[in-house]
């Protein structure tokens, strides 16, 4: 597991830790931070060894957003790409779309564009204590990385108004009942829980897959073997 710099990954078998390392400023997204996370989070993806990644925030909190100090320096401290298609987003992955489950584990503060990156995920493990909210709002700075996309079609649109023109903290137990969270774990519990949650998902998909292989696999590769689909051709008769 690498200890230095804004983004810490570790491999745990089939599993990839990705921890945003910037406790000191609650884990907050800086242009450095955005570039590691889409590099870690990219070579997830193209990883065939690698089934799941749990993205967490080192040292209790998710993260607090793109790093406002480095904003009120001036614009040139942040790249806005207006072809959401070209590449990242400010806060790095934000726009991906990834072919693997990614599961967020959530403690302290995910505000801002850190909600959007446990937005990102596709499953939300948060701790008790937890605050999820579009704290940006406060500040004048809208949500550009997927926030009102992915929310209203995670909870709903008149919830996602709610927290996006109010900018109100959502504690984990509500979170839960809105859907935003989908398990809520008693604090410093989130990593394991998303971690066990990661290796429950892939042992489901053996046990309920290997039944079908037996059943129906070897004699589809049987039948692809002896001529039949060869070509990309169907034919009913055939099958």
């Amino acid at each position: 597991m690498g200890s230095n710099g804004p983004v810490v990954s570790e491999r745990r078998g089939a599993v990839m830790l990705i921890g945003i390392n910037r406790p000191e400023a609650r884990n907050a997204v800086n242009r450095e931070t955005a570039q590691r996370l889409t590099e870690e989070l990219s070579a997830f993806d193209q990883d065939d060894s690698l089934n799941v990644a749990v993205l967490y925030g080192v040292g209790g909190n998710f993260c607090a957003g793109f790093d406002l100090k480095e904003l009120a320096h001036g614009s040139d401290s942040l790249e806005l790409e207006q072809d959401v298609s070209s590449g990242p987003g400010p806060m790095g992955p934000s726009r991906m779309r990834l072919s693997k489950p990614l599961i967020a584990a959530v403690s302290g503060y995910a505000v801002a564009g850190g909600l959007e990156l446990a937005l990102l995920a596709d499953m939300r493990v948060a701790e008790e204590s937890s605050i999820m909210g579009v704290f940006c709002r406060r500040f004048g700075v809208p949500l550009i990385d997927g926030g009102t996309v992915r929310l209203p079609q995670l909870i709903g649109l008149s919830r996602a108004l709610d927290l996006i023109l109010t900018g109100r903290p959502v504690k984990a137990h509500e979170a839960l009942a809105f859907g935003l969270a989908n398990r809520v774990v008693p604090d410093g519990q989130a990593l394991q829980e998303a971690l066990e949650l990661a290796e429950q998902a892939m042992q489901y998909e053996t046990d309920n897959g290997i039944p079908v292989v037996i059943a129906e696999a070897v004699a589809g590769a049987a039948k692809f073997s002896s001529g039949v689909g060869r070509g990309g051709t169907f034919s009913k008769s055939k099958l």
